[in-house]
């Protein structure tokens, strides 16, 4: 696949066309100066997204530090430290030509040996193993050509350059030997090469950027400040958007607070901008215990919950049920999956013949279902709801509250649960975000991997024959037999699309809606 950015000759056809289709009315035009205020409860351990996945993290990782590319809002690869790039047609090298006016905070330039040491650190430290796995090495022949070589043909190796899962590291600084996953300058005097700078960074309060005067993009970014209010209260950051303090709120899923701001006049909402994040709310089983490891109990739990009913009432109309493994909104998903309409009785005859028959008082078991607390709109609510509904077919469930994120963390990677609600993203490709959760070589002591000890060679076979195809379509058939397989055999219950939505003050100009959305860098952002 080769990508150029456009040619002056594009340029000047594409202006002509613009100069004809002139609407009646003046657009806005985006204008320098002024402070965009983000409000989040997400409180990040540190800056560096090269060694660290999640929103508090990225959001702030992608203003600091510039990635290799970026993507628009149809999946495209945009130039960005790269201007332009090739993957073979092997699809086992990826050429980066890049920039020779980017420099990094500190004024060192950014050359190719900074990306060769930030794609082989990135490797070694970040929690997706399966994203830079068959990377082998990075070549540099000259200070601005980067040469990826990997072992296999590697397709999502483009998505991979985005810029909240490739920051470009400076090695003058990290490269002094240190642990980079606890590196003091992950939070101290953070040097990056992105469109802003850190001044200030006090995890659980504020973080604040401010423009970089020399950024490699002409006359960007837009804004003087970018400031990241923290608080773990989501009241208050609704509070302040509608007083004006606050200018974003992005990750918003609330049904009641999506309601309360769609009535006011002064904000936006918006639910485009998360398609390459791919969030999904689902049931996970523990399929190596007792009745869980049954996959005809799986089905039958699964035909008991009315994800029409979640997605409508609980969620106040705001999400969409969940069928697969893959977001509808992936280029990869397929709609000829199995599903699991509400059909009570069909449950019970399926615990019947799975041999749970009900007892005395009409129990068959009891199972305990965890969530992942601070998201009660999506997790707790949920899990209460399925709690109800299974006690209809004689399934007597104990809904268990984690004090916090560790303890429920922790139950999960030791495998310490029966049924568990859990919210997990796609990233993208499916060898980032999708196959950590199914391949068997992933059944881990650790969050977010096959903690639901899933176990089919055929579904690793897909899994792994697919992450080296380079042809779209034949690669998406073989994602679509798994997601077929998957939907079939149960290990998890999907049950609804995260309906984020980014809520922003009017006076916001180009709100960041690529596929990664709040987690892209603000550069083109502006105010009013």
């Amino acid at each position: 696949m080769l990508s150029f950015p456009f040619t002056r000759r594009h340029a000047l056809a594409l202006a002509l066309t613009a100069a004809v289709a002139l609407p009646a009315v003046a657009q806005d035009q985006p204008k320098r100066g002024g402070t965009l205020v983000i409000g989040s409860t997400q409180v990040p351990r540190h800056l560096n997204g090269g060694v660290q996945s999640g929103v508090a993290t990225a959001v702030p990782s992608t203003q600091i530090f510039a990635s290799p590319l970026r993507f628009d809002d149809k999946w495209n690869p945009q130039p960005y430290l790269a201007e332009t790039w090739k993957l073979a047609d092997d699809g086992k090298s990826l050429t980066l030509n890049l920039r020779k006016n980017a420099v990094f905070h500190d004024g060192k330039p950014v050359t190719s040996a900074d990306v060769a040491f930030s794609i082989m650190a990135i490797k070694a430290n970040h929690p997706f193993q399966t994203m830079l796995a068959p990377v082998e090495k990075v070549d540099t022949p000259d200070p601005y050509t980067a040469i990826v070589r990997m072992s296999v043909p590697h397709p999502a190796i483009v998505l991979a350059m985005s810029p909240a899962l490739c920051p470009i590291m400076p090695k003058h600084i990290y490269g002094d030997g240190q642990d980079l996953k606890n590196h003091p300058r992950n939070g101290t005097d953070v040097v990056g090469s992105g469109p802003f700078r850190v001044t200030e960074f006090k995890p659980s309060q504020r973080i604040v950027l401010e423009r970089f005067d020399k950024f490699f993009l002409p006359n960007k970014p837009y804004l003087d400040k970018v400031i990241l209010s923290i608080t773990p209260d989501a009241a208050s950051l609704i509070l302040g958007l509608e007083r004006g303090d606050i200018q974003m709120l992005p990750f918003v899923t609330l049904p009641t607070d999506l309601k309360r701001l769609a009535a006011d006049k002064n904000v936006t909402l918006t639910p485009k901008g998360y398609e390459g994040i791919g969030p999904l709310n689902w049931l996970a089983f523990n399929t190596a215990k007792k009745p869980l490891n049954d996959v005809n109990v799986r089905k039958a739990i699964a035909h008991a919950i009315d994800k029409n009913f979640i997605a409508k009432a609980l969620m106040g109309g705001f999400a969409v049920p969940a069928d697969g493994p893959i977001v509808a909104t992936s280029p990869f998903a397929v709609t000829d999956v199995v599903k699991y309409p509400l059909d009570l009785k069909k449950a019970g005859e399926m615990l019947d013949a799975a041999g749970y028959k009900a007892g005395a008082g009409g129990e068959r078991f009891k199972l305990t279902i965890d969530y992942l607390p601070g998201q009660d709109d999506q997790q707790k609510n949920v899990a209460e709801y399925i709690r109800g509904q299974l006690k209809k077919v004689g399934i007597t469930v104990e809904v268990r509250a984690s004090a916090d994120f560790p303890s429920w963390a922790k139950r999960l990677a030791t495998h310490d649960f029966d049924l568990s609600m859990d919210l997990v993203f796609n990233w993208g490709d499916p060898v980032i975000g999708v196959a950590r959760t199914y391949l068997s070589t992933n059944i881990k002591p650790i969050i977010w991997t096959n903690t639901q000890s899933y176990n089919n060679p055929k579904v690793d076979e897909l899994l792994n024959t697919a992450g080296g195809i380079l042809d779209p379509v034949k690669r998406k058939a073989y994602y679509a037999t798994f997601q077929k397989i998957v939907t079939d055999e149960l290990p998890i219950d999907f049950i609804n699309v995260v309906p984020y939505h980014t809520v922003t003050s009017k006076k916001v100009g180009n709100v960041p809606m690529t596929i990664w959305g709040p987690m892209s860098p603000y550069d083109e952002v502006y105010i009013k």
